[in-house]
């Protein structure tokens, strides 16, 4: 199986990276880091000498590099069996005093990136008549929180597009779930001051987006809700 993740060079991306090679999946990742992902892919290789990895970076929140991206996995002649769609950037701020310019960072870089990297390679899932596309929100995607604001606005949307994409992609033989997380111990939380043991980690998510993989072609996991077991912080 083929895995196509966007950023991929750490966090969660990287996390579900890991398990999928972990089971013998080949990768195919981006990042906007070059370095950062250059030195993933050697890490990948030299612990999963038996898969196929290839990578590249692109930063996808400008549309014609997200195209790109899509174009250069096209190029590579294989077929794309799994799309995770991980991309992603929080700016802190609320709507009434965020900077000028944060919503439409935030879109772009949550929202489109998603847009332009699934449309670029939907084309080809519908013709192998199958592929699973993983698109990861967020619990700001369904709960509006103090100095959320483009963020959260960012993550509504993309949860959006997922359930659209849900509705279109079933006559395709094509799965899409959305995917929620809660808090998880990322670089974002790097420096918060937060016990690392209040929140998850980024292996629980990891492994509830391989489990909704492995499932038979009759079943479709539409959503994935996960929550610290403490609640949101």
């Amino acid at each position: 199986m083929n895995v196509v993740i966007t950023g991929a060079s750490r966090g969660l991306g990287k996390a579900i990276a890991h398990l999928f090679a972990q089971n013998g999946h080949n990768l195919i990742l981006s990042s906007r880091n070059e370095v950062a992902l250059y030195n993933a892919v050697q890490e990948f290789m030299t612990v999963y000498p038996a898969i196929t990895v290839k990578a590249k970076a692109f930063d996808i929140s400008i549309k014609e590099q997200a195209k790109a991206f899509g174009q250069w996995v096209l190029g590579l002649e294989l077929p794309v069996d799994v799309l995770v769609n991980n991309a992603g950037l929080f700016d802190p701020g609320s709507v009434y005093n965020e900077p000028d310019g944060n919503l439409e960072h935030m879109i772009a870089v949550n929202l489109f990136s998603a847009y332009h990297v699934t449309r670029s390679l939907i084309d080809q899932m519908i013709a192998q008549k199958s592929g699973h596309i993983f698109n990861m929100c967020s619990i700001a995607s369904l709960k509006a929180y103090a100095n959320g604001g483009a963020y959260s606005i960012s993550k509504y949307a993309l949860a959006g597009f997922s359930t659209n994409l849900r509705e279109e992609m079933k006559p395709f033989g094509i799965k899409v779930t959305a995917v929620f997380p809660g808090a998880t111990m990322t670089d974002s939380w790097a420096g918060s001051g937060v016990d690392p043991k209040r929140i998850m980690e980024a292996d629980d998510i990891a492994r509830m987006v391989y489990a909704a993989s492995q499932l038979s072609m009759q079943a479709c996991v539409e959503e994935i809700i996960l929550r610290p077991q403490l609640g949101d912080l």
